[in-house]
């Protein structure tokens, strides 16, 4: 079966790709050591690599890739976030995914490179990869009193609804986990491939810019994020930037940061690291 191919040098991932014929399907995992989803994407990764029996030629090829120290590569498919998987076929980049779902991730390798040993797009015999996760793990909601109540032994065991007072103590017990998700995370408006405002875009820009590593939140696609961070972090505005869990502030904070000393990020720098 296939295994998920630890690359470890530009020339080596050169000598791969040109071994691979076009119709070859290239999964791009790329991690970084600090980041702890990137474990969990590995064995997501490898798992659904040994669905796959080794033929000549490959019609898949998973290959891991560490961001940090291959930067050239990173940047070559505009690796800003960990883990991101990038799926490329004849030199050409199909699609890309950043964050730690496996649904998706699945969906786009049997998408691409069809079912490997599975039965196909019924649902019989999947491959057994671990179940879907997110990049920050979320506390399943009690039951609520709209779901139906399971009275089968006679019982209404149904957990009650939460109170508002709960809702907010638990939102905010994630939120201080998220801010604390990566050394340096940026809570921006769409992603850093398609920032959906002026200020969100300049921020990323800066990031790039520094070669500074950090994790992101849209957090247009998720309103108890949105409105709760307001709240927590006593910032009514979107991008905020934190850094080892405090908050920076916008983008004229960081710019005024920036201003007063130059080396305000250069800690979390890749090129730092690298040197």
């Amino acid at each position: 079966m296939s295994t998920l191919l630890e690359i470890t040098s530009e020339e080596a991932f050169s000598v791969h790709v040109k071994s691979l014929p076009p119709s070859t399907l290239l999964v791009l995992y790329f991690h970084a050591p600090w980041a702890a989803p990137c474990k969990q994407m590995r064995d997501v990764l490898s798992a659904l690599a040994s669905q796959y029996p080794v033929v000549s030629p490959p019609t898949v090829s998973f290959v891991s890739i560490d961001a940090e120290n291959l930067v050239d590569i990173s940047e070559m498919y505009d690796v800003s976030v960990v883990p991101f998987v990038v799926f490329v076929r004849d030199g050409k980049q199909l699609e890309s995914i950043s964050g730690s779902s496996a649904v998706e991730v699945r969906a786009a390798v049997e998408r691409y490179a069809g079912f490997g040993t599975s039965a196909g797009p019924d649902g019989a015999n999947k491959p057994n990869i671990p179940a879907p996760l997110t990049a920050v793990p979320r506390e399943d909601a009690p039951t609520t009193a709209t779901q139906a109540p399971d009275t089968s032994n006679g019982v209404n065991s149904a957990a009650p609804a939460l109170t508002p007072e709960q809702t907010k103590e638990a939102l905010f017990a994630r939120l201080a986990e998220l801010v604390k998700a990566a050394p340096v995370m940026l809570f921006m408006k769409g992603t850093p491939s398609a920032p959906q405002c002026g200020f969100s875009r300049q921020l990323v820009a800066i990031l790039r810019e520094r070669s500074v590593k950090y994790g992101f939140f849209n957090i247009l696609a998720d309103e108890d994020v949105r409105q709760g961070l307001k709240e927590f972090a006593d910032w009514p505005t979107f991008p905020q930037l934190w850094v080892a869990g405090e908050l920076v502030g916008g983008l004229d904070i960081v710019k005024e940061e920036l201003e007063n000393d130059p080396d305000f990020l250069n800690s979390f720098s890749i090129n730092q690291v690298a040197a």
